[in-house]
């Protein structure tokens, strides 16, 4: 079902930098929404415009610029080149998964040249064209007013209260995501083991039945569960898909952002380190500790094919 339109108070253009799978169905909301829309990506095929400096060109001042594109040097790169291209009272939006650290010292490169900055993390992946984006907007609230009505296009219908929040100066909106996204590594996580548990008891004929029936009126019911559902639906057992599991690297920062304040996030660690534990082929941690259960218990400990090596004599 496609979402239905708001009433808006202006139109606007749009320049979107980043035409992967959020950056493109974004492009689509927004046109939707009545407004103008001008996307550059490498790839020519997806792109309306040959570079950045195109890009700039095919938009009138006060110009808008989002980027849609992968956080550390490319984002950089691409803040660097339209420090250079744009003008006073133009605004840069940082979408992507950038680190909130990053934000003030682009912040800082586009206020020489009079260029407003605002760093927004964005929630919805690739449902988000019909269902919108939850918006976390870092900046201040002059830049945050020119942009509104963009913002209202990509949020979900509603309150803007509901999917639209200006958190705070620059930096704050990428901390916001930041922690909303160690938070889906523990809720994750928690589902999984819960899953887990269900698929290793001979009692539980139904694992996906159980899962779908949680789906509605419980108070564990929630979008990520009916996503898991569909999955096993899609897959019953999960058969086609490794453990190996990536973190996009915001996990890592919430985990560092809890040590730096002293906040125990226990399961948000705990959570970020099975993706790590997801990638190894084998433990050497675990290794050790069945070397060293031998060493003082005499425990046996098996080889790499799973066969027994004996035990020792007791200590």
């Amino acid at each position: 079902m496609r979402f239905q339109r708001f009433e808006r108070t202006r139109t606007m253009q749009l320049g979107l930098v980043g035409l992967g799978k959020m950056g493109d169905n974004m492009r689509a909301r927004v046109k939707d929404a009545g407004h103008e829309v001008v996307g550059y990506d490498p790839r020519p095929e997806v792109s309306d415009v040959p570079d950045l400096a195109a890009l700039v060109d095919a938009l009138e001042a006060p110009r808008v610029v989002w980027l849609m594109v992968p956080h550390g040097e490319i984002t950089r790169n691409s803040v660097t080149e339209l420090a250079g291209l744009l003008s006073p009272g133009d605004v840069v939006i940082d979408g992507g998964n950038s680190r909130f650290s990053d934000d003030q010292p682009h912040a800082d490169l586009l206020a020489e040249n009079g260029i407003g900055y605002l760093d927004c993390g964005v929630s919805g992946g690739v449902w988000g064209r019909d269902n919108g984006y939850a918006l976390m907007v870092g900046g201040s609230k002059d830049d945050v007013a020119k942009v509104m009505p963009i913002f209202d296009a990509l949020r979900p219908e509603g309150p803007r209260e509901n999917g639209f929040v200006h958190v705070g100066p620059v930096g704050a909106g990428h901390y916001a995501k930041m922690v909303h996204n160690g938070i889906e590594y523990g809720l994750m996580h928690a589902y999984a083991e819960g899953y887990e548990l269900l698929d290793a008891e001979p009692l539980i004929e139904d694992v996906t039945g159980t899962l779908r029936a949680w789906t509605q009126g419980t108070v564990v019911r929630s979008w990520l569960l009916d996503l898991l559902v569909r999955a096993l639906e899609e897959d019953p057992g999960l058969a086609e898909i490794s453990d190996y599991t990536t973190d996009s690297g915001e996990g890592r920062w919430t985990v560092e952002e809890a040590i730096r304040h002293s906040v125990p996030a226990n399961v948000i660690s705990a959570a970020l380190f099975a993706r790590f534990a997801s990638r190894q082929e084998t433990s050497p941690a675990l290794k050790a500790v069945s070397a060293l259960r031998n060493q003082f218990g005499g425990h046996a400990m098996r080889d790499s094919s799973g066969a027994s090596v004996g035990e020792t004599s007791k200590h």
